[in-house]
């Protein structure tokens, strides 16, 4: 059974582009993952079709309301008998990364909630217990884009859907380590040639080389990453 994202947000349609373009398109087409999205405001009770209210006690902005929340989510779950992972995207979040992404890539069942506005009542929180992945220290309009970061880190993460058995063994991060320089034809462009190395056909020596300069070049350019490999099992 393919994994399932579901997809809570004011705007499916930003949606669409992505999980039909590229990897993320590919992998639902070999029925390794399949897509729900829901509109939020499907489930405002007024006329207005309201999902917002002002805070109480002031500020500005305007607030995400539970009640739709807690009945979009109560609708969506009940569609599959796999429990899902709730998840939502706010700044407030653990950092998300390529560790978290490879936990979620297990999950049988994800459940993204996409905030807009000035954030989330906060008994949305308290009630539903989601986790919640921030991708950064900025803020966006809301947590679609942020959404659709989590899906394709997750997405590519999945058996088959890169191509090849070990498409993502190498790629930065999956270690603790930045990605070693890639080279394709020609071997010489105005100067600057391809190392040595790589057309040796000695593949020992091309996977020592490209350890090294993963190495390197995670000590220059991440040095954050670069203490955290030491400290672990990095040598």
């Amino acid at each position: 059974m393919p994994m399932r994202i579901d997809i809570l947000t004011l705007f499916p349609e930003m949606f669409e582009p992505i999980l039909g373009t590229s990897i993320p398109k590919r992998a639902a087409q070999k029925g390794l993952v399949e897509y729900r999205l829901t509109n939020i405001r499907d489930f405002a009770t007024d006329a207005h079709k309201s999902v917002d209210d002002k805070p109480f006690g002031g500020g500005p902005g305007m607030v995400m309301m539970a009640p739709v929340i807690f009945d979009a989510v109560e609708f969506v779950e009940k569609q599959d008998p796999r429990p899902a992972k709730r998840i939502v995207l706010s700044p407030q979040g653990k950092a998300f990364d390529q560790r978290t992404a490879e936990e979620l890539a297990k999950q049988d069942r994800i459940l993204l909630i996409a905030g807009h506005y000035e954030g989330f009542d906060e008994r949305i929180i308290e009630g539903l217990e989601p986790m919640e992945l921030s991708i950064g220290d900025y803020v966006l309009s809301g947590g679609e884009l942020a959404a659709m970061v989590v899906v394709d880190a997750i997405v590519r993460l999945l058996p088959g859907a890169l191509g090849a058995e070990d498409g993502a063994a190498d790629e930065t991060f999956t270690d603790g380590l930045i990605e070693h320089p890639q080279y394709t034809r020609p071997r010489e462009f105005r100067g600057m040639n391809v190392p040595d190395v790589l057309l040796s056909g000695n593949h020992k020596l091309i996977a020592q080389w490209r350890l090294e300069q993963r190495k390197k070049r995670t000590q220059e350019r991440r040095p954050d990453l670069w203490n955290r490999y030491q400290s672990g099992s990095g040598t």
